[in-house]
Order: structure tokens, then C-alpha cells, then sequence
């Protein structure tokens, strides 16, 4: 098997040693190189036609961001960004992924020594992750193709849910769940800009993200959206026509306390490797009574979400969405939902807001 070939763009020489030792650590990893800043990143890039680059937000002479968006035009290819924990590092990320970057990681902000280490499990995995997508599919998310038909054919083996039909129902309250992590910026910008200001729910995400990040995503969110989108506060009531992100670091749950729903954060044990975590949302939803319930999984790795469905399924009237897999950046997450049979519909992302809309 051939080995992912491995450049690491970084202005410090320390971070690039390090970071080039965690990966060659890994059999399936070779680091072909080494860039000092994004111009010299640029030209290896050119040079060595990398499988994967990493790369950091903060470089002088050329910036990883300026330096992405030459990539992506010149010689597209799997980027990993590494950023800072301030404000300013989570918005240059989240630009960096808008930009057309696969993911990044946040570098620890403790001791150098001893956090940094912290990072080499999740760096291997997502450098993996990256190798695997097409670099088509990194440029262009959401195409414009109609793969309707593509669905239908491959996944005509595999059963979808029989509780769909149920439209024409007594329920008055609605509530939408979304679940995703790598790859979700984009897709939760794709869904939640097409979901107008009158909807008649309100909607609860679980987007995997260190804290700090969560904040600028959902600030980005709401200046573009009709809908107001913002990280939940513990303890507010849920509002129609309102996003909450739940924050990095804390699992989001909603309580019923009479006729309103308010939203509980807390900081219980890691789930599927996260906090907040997918299932601990869906679970905390199937508890709650009268309220039709619409449930959505997009782009991710892992599993995290499909053991709430089937707490969220076995609860009452819920309706289960499911991206497809040419659309998702990573199809982790929507394949495990889809694998409970538990799945109502399976939509590229560019549909999955009409398919809410539908329901609610």
C-alpha cells in the first residue's frame, strides 16, 4: 500500500520537527517536506504534488490563508490548517474552511512541552481522512448535478424508515436537531442560509468544535442567515426562528420546564470522543413531549449521533435526514445513521433545508 505523502508548512522550525515526528510516527504517513511560510509552502506544493498539506494560519511573508487560496487554485489539494485559540485564530479558521480547507486543529494553548502532544492522535487521523477525498469534491461541495437518481441505485439495499408519512399530524411545536463535525461549517452554512426567518421551529446544533471556535462559527452563521444563529447560554429559552450552537466543550441538552423549552449546558463525561457530543442532544430531545421532531446527521467521522436516533425514533413523531454521501465531505456520521434503518431521507446538502421545510 502506498504511503499519504505529507507536507508541513509552519514558520517555526519546532512546530514543523514536531510536527513531521508525529506523523512519520504512523506507517501509513511519509512527510515529503518541509515549508518555512506560505511562498515557499506554494512552491513545494508545486514541486512535490502532496497528498495532504498542513499548514499553519499565522506565517509571515505569505499567510496560510493567502496561501490556501493559491493552492486551491493552482494545484487543489487536502489542506489541515493549525490555528491559534484566540478570536482572531477561530475567525481565520473558519475563513480557511471557507476557503476550501478540509479541517483543522487548534493548537493547544498551554505548556508547548506538554500540550502539543495533545494534538498528534487527532492530526494523524484527520491527515488519514483527508487522503481519501476527492479533490473535486474539496473545490466544489455543493454541486449542482442532480443525483437523485445515483441515490435510488446506491442505496437501494438499504432499508429506509417507514415512518415518514405522518404529515397530517396533531402536533403544533417543532423542534430540528442537526448533528455534523468535519466538513460541517460549510454545510451548516449551506442548510441554515435557506431556511427563512418565519419558520415555525426553532433549531438546535451540535457541531464538533474546541471552544472558542463555536462562538465565530455562529456569529459567521448569523450575518448570513435569515434566521438569528448564536451559541447557546445556559438556561435561555428556545426561540423560533433561532439557531443554538451548542458551545465547544459542553454537551447541549433542552429541558421542559411548562410550555417553553430551555437549553442546559454541562460538561459531563467526553461521548463518542466528543463534547458536546451528537447523541447527548438527540437523547435530551427524545424526552421532551408534544413536539414533532425533525433530525438531521450531515458530514463527520464517526458514529456520534446514531445512538440518539434511536432514542429520538423510539420517542414519537420524528422524521430522520440524512446527507448523502457524495456531498459529505466525510461519510461517517450519516453512514452510521443510515445503518440504523432509522433514516427517513437521504438528500445532498444543497436539499436538506427544503427537506426540513417539508416537515415543519
Amino acid at each position: 500500500m502506498s504511503k499519504i505523502n505529507v507536507l508541513v508548512v509552519d514558520d517555526s522550525a519546532f512546530m514543523r520537527k514536531l510536527i513531521s515526528d508525529f506523523l512519520k510516527a504512523d506507517p501509513r504517513i511519509e512527510v515529503i517536506g518541509t515549508a518555512r511560510n506560505g511562498e515557499d509552502g506554494l512552491k513545494k506544493v508545486r514541486e512535490l504534488n502532496p497528498d495532504v498539506v498542513t499548514m499553519d494560519v499565522e506565517m509571515p511573508l505569505l499567510n496560510g490563508l493567502d496561501a490556501l487560496k493559491q493552492i486551491m487554485m493552482e494545484h487543489p489539494v487536502p489542506v489541515i490548517m493549525l490555528s491559534s485559540t484566540t478570536k482572531e485564530g477561530a475567525d481565520n479558521t473558519l475563513t480557511a474552511i471557507q476557503n476550501g480547507a478540509f479541517d483543522f486543529i487548534a493548537k493547544p494553548s498551554g505548556a508547548i512541552s506538554l500540550d502539543l502532544h495533545k494534538i498528534k492522535e487527532e492530526l494523524v487521523q484527520k491527515v488519514i481522512l483527508a487522503s481519501k477525498v476527492s479533490r473535486k469534491q474539496l473545490i466544489n461541495l455543493a454541486s449542482n448535478r442532480n443525483l437523485s437518481i445515483k441515490h435510488e441505485e446506491r442505496y437501494s439495499n438499504i432499508e429506509l424508515s417507514e415512518t415518514s408519512n405522518y404529515l397530517k399530524d396533531s402536533y403544533t411545536k417543532k423542534i430540528i436537531c442537526i448533528g455534523t463535525s468535519t466538513g460541517g461549517p460549510r454545510a451548516l452554512q449551506k442548510v441554515l442560509t435557506s431556511i427563512p426567518s418565519t419558520i415555525d421551529a426553532s433549531i438546535l446544533i451540535v457541531q464538533h468544535m474546541p471552544a472558542g471556535f463555536t462562538k465565530s462559527l455562529a456569529n459567521r452563521l448569523d450575518s448570513l442567515c435569515e434566521i438569528s444563529v448564536k451559541e447557546a447560554i445556559d438556561g435561555e429559552p428556545i426561540q423560533k426562528g433561532t439557531a443554538y450552537i451548542a458551545p465547544g466543550g459542553l454537551h447541549l441538552k433542552v429541558k421542559q420546564s411548562g410550555n417553553i423549552l430551555l437549553t442546559s449546558l454541562e460538561k459531563s463525561d467526553v461521548r463518542n470522543g466528543h463534547r458536546p457530543a451528537v447523541d447527548v442532544l438527540f437523547e435530551s430531545v427524545s424526552e421532551i413531549k408534544d413536539y414533532k421532531k425533525v433530525a438531521v446527521i450531515m458530514t463527520g467521522m464517526g458514529a456520534d449521533g446514531a445512538k440518539g436516533l434511536i432514542a429520538l425514533k423510539q420517542s414519537g413523531k420524528v422524521t430522520a435526514i440524512a446527507e448523502s454521501q457524495e456531498t459529505s465531505i466525510v461519510f461517517g456520521m450519516p453512514k452510521a445513521a443510515i445503518a440504523t434503518r432509522l433514516i427517513d431521507e437521504i438528500q445532498d446538502v444543497d436539499k436538506i433545508a427544503d427537506s426540513i421545510l417539508k416537515y415543519v
